[in-house]
């Protein structure tokens, strides 16, 4: 058995000192306002239906070119 090995703590110990650091690094976060928060929500939903709306539309326009050329 390597000395690394012999000095490592054991699972329950490593597991709490991960929860310790996680709680740390959470401290440190600067969490937005509820404002801010609405407005980048607003702005992501936005931006996600209109980029639907272009690829739906070029779907549907390849969609009828492929027909008409093929079908």
């Amino acid at each position: 058995m390597s000395t690394d090995t012999a000095a490592r703590p054991n699972a329950f110990a490593r597991f709490a000192l991960f929860l310790r650091q996680v709680i740390a690094e959470l401290k440190k976060v600067v969490w937005p306002t509820r404002e801010q928060l609405i407005t980048y929500t607003t702005v992501v939903v936005v931006f996600v239906t209109v980029l639907a709306l272009i690829v739906a539309t070029m779907d549907f326009g390849f969609t009828k070119a492929v027909l008409k050329i093929f079908g």
